[in-house]
């Protein structure tokens, strides 16, 4: 996402179809769409242009009316709005309103949808006050309106005092060009596009199990609550981008939804999410694995850090809540060989020690964040490559199979991001796993790529033109 962009901050009540109204404007599906109020708990960010006009948008959670809210937050037993991923989002009411009103300090235009299939209704008088206080432009558009009828009865919008509605179904697209037309009239002067280019910035990702402190971590960071932060598993469902500069580097944070154990996946809302948390691995360069150092490695922290692997993305193991922990000056070691024993496939990944509570060492999580990107993108010379495999052959030559001997003819580096090896053969199939991980830790000794998987392809005599 480009920086200093305009922002356009979609508010209302729940359910009234905002994150349905995202992901029309922004082209694809961002933000988690259900029919169940309360869906959207946190704000989302995603860059959109229309008419030659780039700007932001930001989903918001809804704002519910404030006795809701202090009903809520004085019985968090009571009914709850709506059930989502074991979660009740009537239990995080006064958060999401929190979370609305920042949205709304950031923008430059806000856009306050309400609903033309339920009518006006009180709660659209709350917000429509709240947003009369802003001073800023706003948008009243009615959803829903899905035919002439609902359209006609829109008029009754008026009365909020914020001016003519503009009729949209934003799940079909009817009318969604006109308040399209409408943003980029409030915000001004387009400024002239910047050049295309790669996001060449770091692509860090938090990610773990429910209530490892993933939210946590992210706003101590940040030095904001940008995430609803909760006991309760399962709170923070969509990933969410953000950037901060670190050491005079720009970064960006993803923080995603906990990844529960495959196959307990509730339905609907929190399938979506580890849906997108896997993508979010996948676009990410180095990925924040929290683990909660009181239950130490789990079986679920297994397959999250195995889908890192599969996608080739560097690592740092977070071991967070380490103020909970009873310790004397052996536990910090015991406790990372436990951790390397129960990660035996991810042994070149550094582990930190944090509390995101306390604010422990968390400064270190970005240092070392940055330094394993900076390793993921070295590249060993041809040359030097070389030298190193003769050696590596020297010292411990390949056991011949079936009276056949592996010979090398030479290697080079194919890539980087992750690092990417070519072995030139006689014959792959004469390749032992054991031998391939003897190359790979001779790489390692001289050049560690430290939290960084290493790719290792072999090529038989007549595969040389082959791609990668």
């Amino acid at each position: 996402m480009k920086r200093n962009l305009p922002i356009v901050a979609l508010v209302g009540r729940p359910n009234v179809g905002k994150s349905t109204l995202f992901n029309r404007i922004v082209g694809r599906r961002i933000a988690i769409v259900e029919d169940l109020a309360g869906t959207t708990r946190d704000r989302l960010y995603a860059e959109a242009e229309w008419g030659g006009a780039s700007f932001v948008v930001v989903d918001t959670g809804g704002l519910e009316p404030l006795d809701r809210v202090r009903m809520t937050s004085t019985r968090p037993s009571g009914p709850a709005i709506g059930q989502t991923a074991g979660v009740a989002s009537g239990l995080f009411l006064a958060e999401m309103r929190e979370q609305a009103h920042t949205a709304i300090e950031e923008a430059d235009v806000v856009v306050f949808l309400v609903d033309a299939e339920a009518g006006l209704t009180a709660g659209d008088y709350e917000v429509a006050d709240v947003l009369r206080r802003t001073q800023k432009p706003v948008i009243l558009a009615a959803n829903k309106a899905d035919n002439a009828r609902r359209r006609a009865d829109a008029v009754e919008f008026y009365a909020l005092g914020l001016g003519e509605p503009i009729t949209i179904s934003a799940l079909h697209g009817q009318g969604t060009g006109d308040l399209l037309d409408a943003i980029v009239a409030a915000l001004g002067p387009a400024p002239p596009p910047a050049a295309a280019e790669d996001d060449e910035r770091p692509h860090i990702a938090i990610v773990g199990r429910p209530n490892v402190g993933k939210s946590s971590l992210l706003n101590r960071l940040l030095g904001q609550p940008r995430q609803i932060v909760s006991d309760v598993p399962g709170t923070t469902r969509d990933a969410i981008d953000a950037t901060l500069t670190f050491e005079g580097q720009e970064v960006v944070l993803v923080d995603t939804a906990g990844i529960r154990r495959r196959g307990k996946i509730a339905p609907g809302v929190e399938k979506h999410s580890v849906l997108r948390t896997l993508k979010a691995i996948n676009r990410a360069d180095v990925c924040l694995l929290l683990i909660d150092a009181r239950d130490g490695v789990t079986e679920q922290d297994q397959h999250i850090a195995g889908y890192i692997l599969e996608e080739n993305k560097s690592a740092v193991i977070v071991v967070n809540k380490w103020d909970a922990v009873e310790k004397d000056t052996h536990t910090s070691v015991e406790y990372t060989r436990s951790v390397r024993a129960a990660l035996g496939f991810m042994d070149y990944v550094p582990v930190l020690f944090v509390s995101a509570l306390t604010g422990q060492r968390v400064r270190r999580v970005l240092e070392v964040a940055l330094r394993v990107f900076a390793e993921r993108r070295i590249r060993i010379s041809t040359g030097d490559l070389n030298r190193l495999l003769q050696d590596a052959v020297a010292h411990h030559p390949p056991k011949s199979r079936s009276g056949r001997q592996l010979r090398f003819y030479y290697a080079t580096q194919a890539e980087v991001d992750p690092p990417t090896f070519v072995f030139f053969v006689n014959d792959r199939s004469l390749v032992h796993f054991t031998y391939e991980r003897y190359l790979e830790n001779q790489i390692r000794a001289t050049y560690p790529f430290s939290g960084t998987p290493v790719r290792l392809v072999f090529r038989g005599r007549d595969e040389k033109t082959s791609p990668v």
